[in-house]
């Protein structure tokens, strides 16, 4: 989307389409990093690079210094940080993604949390920029509630916490609601985690794993939804967290990493990890309606600011510009 609004708005710009598996876990293959670096190197040195931060994490730092063109790093969390990683491999990419922040020209992060997380990496703060992640979809449409639904959007990865909201769940069954869980599966273990755990709790017909679905059945479920619920454990920025907003939803969430400062006072937070914490704001939120209109107003106010795509881009083309200066 970004590249699509930076074209729009009448920049040139190509998508670099790397082998299959260029962000694979630290990059360790040596013949898929020779085949990734064989690509980037022949880049012509005038022409500034938007690299991931998927892959720019994975890339050893030696390889990243012989590109000639300059690196714009494009950065959700550091990739070390990523729930569920073996040790080792955690700390390498993290040794990794550290060393590499010296060698981009500029570092376009997602929220002001993530960028103090770089800053505590050892970035230069002066080569930081925020860009939040736009949102062009429907903004604060009228309700069509369909009774007490939760809705919950995120991959189906330990990450996103869906474990952490399944347990929640239980603890507040003698309430009145259902839940859909959509994401696609990122991690299949995990996915057969989930479907175990609504099994072993008996809540099968309550809870929906309904896997990735369209923008407009997305959309759908956000203006059906009564509550949004995401008991995940980090988050760079949490776009489905902007999303709720964008439709006005009284959320449920957790204090972690970027959420605070994406939901500001539009959402009952718990700690992460804490089932019985997040039960206790889900059952507020489905007993009261007055603290659900409440949040829901906040929520709505937060939305319709929050920035669309083209927003995103004038952003990036800004720190473009100042490289091309």
């Amino acid at each position: 989307r970004l590249l699509e609004e930076l074209q729009a708005a009448g920049r040139e710009g190509t998508h670099i389409a790397l082998p299959a598996g260029a962000a694979a876990a630290a990059g360790q293959d040596a013949a898929l990093r020779r085949e990734v670096s064989g690509v980037l190197e022949a880049l012509p040195p005038d022409r500034p690079l938007i690299l991931d931060g998927l892959v720019f994490a994975a890339m050893h730092p030696e390889a990243l210094a012989r590109l000639s063109c300059p690196v714009v790093a494009m950065l959700h969390h550091p990739m070390g940080m990523e729930q569920g990683l073996p040790a080792d491999v955690a700390a390498r990419l993290l040794e990794q993604e550290t060393a590499n922040l010296s060698l981009a020209a500029e570092i376009v992060v997602t929220s002001p949390h993530t960028r103090q997380t770089y800053i505590g990496l050892g970035a230069d703060p002066a080569r930081i920029t925020v860009a939040l992640p736009g949102y062009d979809g429907p903004r604060d449409l009228p309700r069509v509630e369909a009774g007490p639904r939760i809705l919950s959007v995120g991959l189906l990865a330990p990450r996103k916490g869906h474990d952490v909201l399944i347990r929640a769940l239980a603890l507040v069954s003698d309430l009145d609601w259902s839940v859909r869980i959509v994401g696609k599966t990122h991690s299949p273990a995990y996915a057969d985690e989930l479907a175990a755990l609504i099994a072993e709790l008996g809540l099968r017909h309550r809870v929906a794993l309904a896997g990735e679905v369209s923008d407009a059945a997305l959309a759908e479920a956000y203006r059906s939804a009564r509550i949004f619920a995401l008991a995940t454990r980090y988050e760079g920025y949490g776009m489905a967290l902007a999303e709720a907003l964008c439709h006005g939803l009284p959320i449920v969430s957790c204090a972690t990493g970027a959420v605070p400062g994406t939901v500001g006072q539009a959402a009952l937070l718990a700690a992460p990890d804490d089932p019985e914490a997040f039960a206790a704001h889900l059952r507020t939120l489905l007993r009261s309606r007055t603290a659900r209109d409440e949040l829901a107003t906040r929520s709505r106010a937060l939305g319709r600011a929050l920035p669309r795509w083209k927003d995103t881009a004038a952003v990036m083309g800004r720190v473009l510009d100042g490289l091309r200066r």
